[in-house]
């Protein structure tokens, strides 16, 4: 089977590489030309762990491929799937415009039946206005053609991206034709030996899926901060509460520890994109849309921490950050706290010490030289008048706080992931502060 992925940025160049690696024939388009040609040198435009060495084994077999011309490669594929990127507009909603220009490309240049497959997280109803616009272009063309679509959303995590295709729990896939179901399970067979489910459903269904889920992903982490918050006015331990409520089967221990806010490229998007979409039908997401307000005041409460321990004075002090990216093992950092954070900072007149393993040229390429970059955790706490942790990579759990002590101007450090042991920092002569403890 031979399949086209149009779009190389996260979901698309995994899929792709993914896809290649169990046998398929896969082309990889972008319109990024210099993208493409770095792409065919082995040279990532993503951080993603394994992805490097998996391109070029399955590019050196001939399975995957790279273009720029999604008509060179159409007549061949037999499913084209659309991974181009939804940004947000002003208003929270998605923008759709790339995924229509896939789509009336197609319908300009399909010379046979295509099945056509959204990866893209898109909002209800786009699955129809991708199908309108392939008619579109053939009725202008004068051709009556069989096509269909379908909604296969993507349900990666950001470094763990390639095992999560691999070994998923569950692929959803929505479509509208019994020729379309058979293509995606024939597509699939090869991951059933893993006894993992493909869950087939409607494709308005299907679309929704991917944003209740990372809906509801995000209204548990916001609901643990709001109540970390309220632990740390009380008295209580929010790691207690955690494992407390984490023991009843009915909630569960994932994605309920206390932070400094979710970013990244989804919960955000995907959160203001469902608000949208139920504004658009008359209806008011109030969970959702308190979700997203508790998100944001949470990733300015590192700075409000350091301001309050200074008493509002951090003119000149010498701030270091551990952590750039929105998680670890990825550069990623859209809508990352640090971004926040950092802009605080120096609009508090601070000098800003950051380190990152990865984010280090993506924060550069967002913010400039506004920052010192250094070379490693250690650098970065040089003569710091308080240090931040923001993402916690796991080369900062175990640092020597003997030397670091030695080298600050301060030893404070607050915890904006709660990696540490309050005792343990204690003992070790720093002054401690953690998100609800």
């Amino acid at each position: 089977m031979k399949i086209a992925i149009v779009g190389t940025g996260y979901v698309g160049l995994v899929t792709g590489t993914c896809f290649a690696e169990i046998g398929l024939d896969v082309t990889c388009v972008d319109v990024d030309e210099k993208k493409i040609e770095s792409l065919k040198k082995g040279v990532m435009p993503i951080y993603e762990r394994g992805l490097e060495e998996m391109v070029a084994r399955n590019s050196t077999a001939g399975r995957l491929n790279f273009t720029t011309s999604l008509e060179s490669c159409l007549d061949d594929a037999e499913i084209i799937f659309s991974a181009v990127g939804t940004p947000p507009d002003e208003d929270g909603s998605a923008d759709l415009k790339y995924v229509l220009q896939v789509a009336r490309t197609i319908g300009r240049n399909m010379k046979d039946y295509k099945l056509v497959v959204t990866k893209s997280t898109v909002p209800v109803g786009t699955a129809r206005k991708v199908r309108h616009a392939i008619q579109e272009e053939l009725d202008k063309r004068g051709v009556k053609m069989e096509f269909d679509v379908a909604s296969n959303p993507e349900f990666l995590k950001e470094g763990k991206a390639i095992s999560d295709f691999m070994s998923p729990d569950r692929v959803v896939v929505g479509v509208e034709s019994e020729r379309a179901k058979e293509m995606m399970t024939k597509l699939y067979k090869p991951f059933l030996l893993n006894n993992f489910r493909v869950i087939f459903m409607d494709i308005p269904s299907a679309e929704m899926t991917k944003y209740a889920a990372n809906s509801m992903l995000a209204t548990r982490i916001s609901f643990m901060n709001d109540i970390a918050n309220l632990c740390s006015l009380v008295g209580a331990d929010v790691n207690m509460v955690r494992n407390g409520i984490g023991s009843d089967t009915r909630i569960g221990r994932k994605f309920l520890y206390a932070g400094i806010g979710y970013g990244g490229s989804c919960f955000p998007k995907d959160v203001k994109a469902l608000v949208k979409t139920a504004s658009q039908n008359g209806y008011r997401m109030q969970v959702l849309e308190a979700v997203e307000e508790v998100n944001e005041a949470q990733k300015s409460i590192l700075f409000d921490k350091l301001s309050a321990f200074y008493k509002g004075d951090l003119n000149g002090k010498t701030i270091a950050l551990w952590g750039l990216a929105f998680k670890p093992e990825t550069d990623d950092m859209r809508e990352a706290p640090a971004l926040n954070i950092i802009d605080k900072l120096l609009k508090a007149n601070c000098k800003v010490r950051a380190y990152d393993p990865q984010a280090m040229n993506e924060c550069k390429r967002r913010i400039g030289d506004s920052i010192y970059y250094a070379v490693d955790m250690y650098d970065a706490a040089l003569d710091a008048d308080a240090l931040l942790m923001i993402t916690e990579w796991k080369e900062f759990r175990l640092p020597s706080w003997a030397v670091i002590k030695k080298t600050m101007n301060n030893p404070v450090v607050i915890d904006g992931r709660n990696i540490y042991d309050v005792d343990d920092m204690k003992e070790s002569g720093f002054t401690y502060t953690c998100i609800g403890r």
